[in-house]
């Protein structure tokens, strides 16, 4: 499942290997394509575990996951919802239903700034699948677009969904890749696997330690277009997380820079300085949805939410002599910088 409209690159593995001894414990590392990107799980080795026939399980979850959600399969269950093109209730799969849910939530907590059905404002800034416009769209484009965009018009049942505007189009690759890592580490615990790290497309989720016994560690990447480099490195104990930014995806037109993160309220690409976002929570799908969300809110209002929500939340803004980092209570209390 590739993401249309979010390009989380702000999280990478540090994969520092052991210099000591070998010892009857040892991390695996299981590795493979998925959602439009690659997947990288490592876990402590147990007994009666064969890494083979775990790694066909979790494959078999991700390709399950893809035909359900996808935007580019044509016969996902969500492209199928997509191209009904009626305001009758479309039957839909407990787990579609699970992730679209949270989405409204989220889209609730964020007062309407993370949106899964911005797709066609995304589209017409030339962010989606479609080429890049040959000029900035038009104050009436704009209008027309956010016309049939809105979470209000997508309603849920426990075994429904349906669109009251039929051209309403959703699209969850904000939240997919963060779902797709909870099941698998949902998979790894129901076979007693209890340390592990789950990683797709930059979100992860950990949980207990490594095999020589230390806490597995991520570097979040300093907020930069023209090189990698390592902002700061922390631990994060048993919990998931995800960033967001502007940096790598956007567009410069005279002189201006278009962000691909776009403000479903205004319709326009945002502009302030907050230009990553990293949130810490217990489930996946969540911390990327709130990544994206918070990153669209801009500095001031992410923090506030970040406070009355208590998430654990680390902002970094870029200013005229850097960057500057703000973190949240919760962010300050739950994780370690190393």
């Amino acid at each position: 499942m590739q993401a249309r409209y979010k390009f989380l690159v702000s999280l990478f593995l540090l994969l520092i290997l052991s210099q000591c001894a070998p010892t009857q414990e040892a991390d695996i590392h299981l590795t493979g394509p998925t959602m439009g990107t690659t997947y990288n799980i490592k876990y402590v080795s147990i007994a009666g575990i064969e890494s083979a026939q775990l790694q066909q399980e979790i494959d078999a979850v991700l390709v399950e996951i893809n035909q359900l959600m996808s935007t580019y399969i044509k016969d996902s269950e969500l492209s199928r919802f997509n191209q009904w093109q009626t305001s009758e209730p479309f039957p839909m799969s407990s787990e579609t239903l699970s992730v679209m849910q949270e989405a409204k939530r989220l889209g609730e907590l964020s007062s309407g700034l993370l949106d899964v059905t911005v797709g066609p404002l995304v589209n017409l800034w030339g962010f989606g699948p479609q080429n890049r416009p040959d000029k900035i769209p038009s104050a009436e484009q704009i209008s027309e677009a956010q016309s049939h965009i809105g979470l209000d018009k997508l309603q849920l049942t426990e075994t429904s969904a349906t669109k009251t505007d039929p051209n309403l189009y959703v699209d969850l690759s904000t939240i997919a890749k963060g779902y797709g890592v909870d099941r698998v580490a949902e998979l790894l615990a129901s076979q007693h696997i209890v340390n592990y790290l789950v990683e797709i497309g930059g979100e992860m989720r950990l949980a207990g330690h490594k095999a020589n016994g230390n806490e597995w560690r991520v570097a979040i990447e300093k907020p930069l277009t023209t090189e990698r480099a390592v902002e700061k490195i922390i631990s994060v104990g048993d919990n998931a997380i995800a960033t967001s930014g502007d940096y790598r995806i956007y567009f410069e037109e005279d002189g201006k820079r278009y962000s691909h993160l776009i403000d479903p309220t205004t319709g326009y690409p945002i502009t302030h300085n907050l230009v990553s976002v990293t949130v810490v929570h217990r489930s996946s799908m969540t911390a990327d949805g709130l990544a994206t969300a918070l990153t669209i809110m801009g500095k001031e209002l992410a923090m506030q939410v970040a406070v009355q929500q208590q998430l654990a939340v680390l902002l970094i803004t870029k200013e005229e002599d850097g960057f500057k980092e703000y973190t949240s209570p919760m962010f300050a209390k739950i994780v370690t910088s190393n």
